[in-house]
């Protein structure tokens, strides 16, 4: 892992952007840009990020932009590779940098199409499970139980199991990122601007505005989403599995926080706290932290 100061100085997202208080993007997209060195075009569907560059002709970030219909993301980028080869530019990283609406839901159609054709690019999907630039509507990301402006009593349904997707479209490098390890982080974004072919990279990125947390917080509820075992870190290249140091030794349950410690630190949860305590639904939460972990290691490792 690379040691904090030997990561290199220069910033290329820029002060006075438009992001919120407390916003977890800009600390991934500092690290992923960080890791790339100015050598990438980035393609943004609509979501915070789109918002977050500014309006032209004045921009929060210092690369070249390309935005993009909600639908369209990986498509786009396959154009920019495209034109890319054409004039012989083979070592410039083509990134898409998604939210998980523009992922998980609205853009999975050329996510598939694009890593299907096997495009060289690297698909970034920052999950902050929830629609945020848009009113904080539920999206396939939104997780069970949680409080949305679409589910007021909390969603029905678990979110979208998208890793394993991705998985059967077998891209040659597939990570797992947190926004509380940002030197994790960086080293992905260095391994996978190294690699041909498609290259997905997905990130657990708190939202103080949709989740209800104060918003100096997003970097301790990234690290008790792990301790809980809700969020797995791991990477994959071609198919040699490897389970992150973060995650290693929450692996034994019995070594995890319960998953109520993630929980209670959100508003979008409160409604399982009071006035009663729902516990048959916080064991239910607690019981499918366990289902994923099960999965992953018997579908990927």
């Amino acid at each position: 892992m690379v040691a904090t100061k030997d990561m290199p100085l220069k910033e290329y997202v820029l002060k006075g952007n438009a992001a919120c208080a407390g916003c977890q993007d800009m600390v991934a997209l500092r690290h992923a840009h960080k890791a790339l060195e100015g050598n990438v075009i980035q393609v943004v569907p609509a979501c915070c990020t789109s918002v977050v560059q500014g309006l032209w002709p004045k921009s929060g970030l210092g690369i070249p932009v390309l935005n993009t219909a909600f639908p369209a993301a990986a498509a786009t980028a396959s154009g920019v590779r495209a034109a890319l080869a054409a004039k012989g530019k083979d070592d410039t990283t083509v990134m898409v940098w998604a939210g998980d609406g523009g992922t998980f839901d609205i853009g999975i159609q050329a996510l598939s199409g694009a890593f299907e054709r096997r495009t060289d690019f690297l698909y970034v999907c920052y999950n902050n499970q929830v629609y945020s630039n848009t009113g904080t509507q539920r999206s396939g990301g939104t997780p069970l139980h949680a409080k949305t402006t679409t589910t007021w009593l909390g969603k029905k349904e678990p979110e979208k199991l998208l890793d394993f997707i991705v998985a059967m479209h077998e891209p040659v490098y597939q990570a797992t990122a947190n926004t509380a390890y940002p030197r994790d982080l960086y080293d992905k974004f260095l391994k996978a601007k190294e690699i041909r072919g498609p290259k997905f990279i997905h990130i657990f990125l708190p939202c103080p505005q949709a989740w209800n947390y104060p918003v100096e917080k997003g970097v301790e509820l990234g690290k008790l989403a792990v301790e809980t075992g809700y969020w797995i870190q791991w990477e994959r290249v071609g198919t040699e599995f490897t389970l992150g140091r973060q995650s290693k030794r929450f692996q034994d349950p019995e070594k995890r926080k319960p998953i109520e410690e993630f929980l209670k630190m959100q508003g979008r949860f409160s409604h399982l706290f009071r006035p009663e305590r729902q516990d048959a639904k916080i064991q239910e939460l607690q019981d499918y932290v366990q289902y994923r972990w099960d999965l992953l290691m018997k579908t990927l490792a």
